[in-house]
């Protein structure tokens, strides 16, 4: 399989777009100095490639009261029960993300919670899960790094 091959403009355009996904295509085009339809064609074609997936809406969960984050490494009683615990993680949505690992956890979350209650009630509900033999939970204090760019800058530099 070919890989596609981007060059500045498109990298100047995914930073634009990863900075704010619903800046028009007009907007970009001014800033990089070329036409709206070379803006549309080059982005269609990088959601082609499969390069752009979507766009995404960030939103501020603490401003809706959800501030406690907490990161729950789970153990299995089986690796075989791993999709099972998925399939059960998913039906809780203060879970936003899981990821099935290799080490000491098999699956490691990210919790999102009102407060210290609240996360004591989520993580209740993961250890209740049928394959789930037990968890560890460690608090977010701050979120220090949360970049989208600087992969992508490090991506372009490797060209």
């Amino acid at each position: 399989m070919k890989k596609f091959v981007l060059d500045e403009i498109d990298h100047q355009i995914l930073d634009i777009l990863i900075e704010n996904a619903r800046t028009p295509f007009t907007d970009i085009a001014k800033k990089l100095l070329v036409s709206a339809g070379t803006i549309h064609v080059r982005v269609k074609k990088m959601e082609d490639e499969g390069i752009i997936q979507g766009s995404t809406l960030t939103l501020d969960y603490e401003k809706m009261g959800y501030s406690f984050i907490a990161h729950v490494g789970v153990y299995l009683e089986k690796t075989s029960m791993t999709q099972h615990v998925i399939d059960n993680l998913r039906h809780i949505p203060n879970v936003t993300v899981a990821y099935v690992t290799a080490g000491k956890y098999n699956i490691f979350c990210k919790v999102r919670a009102k407060d210290t209650n609240d996360a004591k009630d989520i993580i209740y509900q993961i250890d209740e899960i049928h394959g789930v033999s037990r968890t560890e939970t460690m608090i977010s204090l701050e979120e220090s790094i949360n970049d989208k760019k600087r992969m992508m800058h490090a991506i372009f530099q490797d060209f």
